[in-house]
């Protein structure tokens, strides 16, 4: 089974990613701070990782500069899930690696069509 992980400590949006991917029938690892969303994708490389950008401990970006900075989790795609929607926020999640942003309030069916667009893009843990 296709492994995403999602790391936001907004728990409301949390839990609509989770279920919006698991009904998809991806199976999502959920954490609610950087720190643990980094741990989690060392010790088993998901096929796809969607961070919050602002998170305690670690911020989203932090955690996908690691993410891609890292060989075992190089290729692993991520999309930054925030409420940024600066430019220059937008420059910056994709200077530090990202694969896609996504800007909240976001459809779940736009988020759904892009993480399948990513995980087929990417290789499958």
């Amino acid at each position: 089974m296709t492994t995403v992980l999602i790391a936001d400590d907004d728990p409301d949006i949390l839990e609509l990613v989770r279920f919006k991917l698991e009904t998809a029938g991806l199976e999502v690892v959920a954490t609610s701070d950087g720190q643990s969303a980094l741990d989690a994708a060392l010790a088993d490389p998901p096929a796809l990782a969607v961070l919050d950008v602002m998170m305690p401990r670690l911020s989203g970006i932090e955690v996908c500069r690691s993410l891609k900075s890292t060989p075992a989790t190089a290729g692993v795609p991520v999309m930054l899930l925030t409420a940024r929607s600066q430019e220059v926020d937008v420059e910056r999640g994709f200077g530090v690696g990202a694969d896609d942003y996504l800007i909240k309030p976001f459809s779940p069916r736009e988020l759904l069509t892009r993480v399948r667009a990513l995980i087929g893009r990417g290789d499958t843990a």
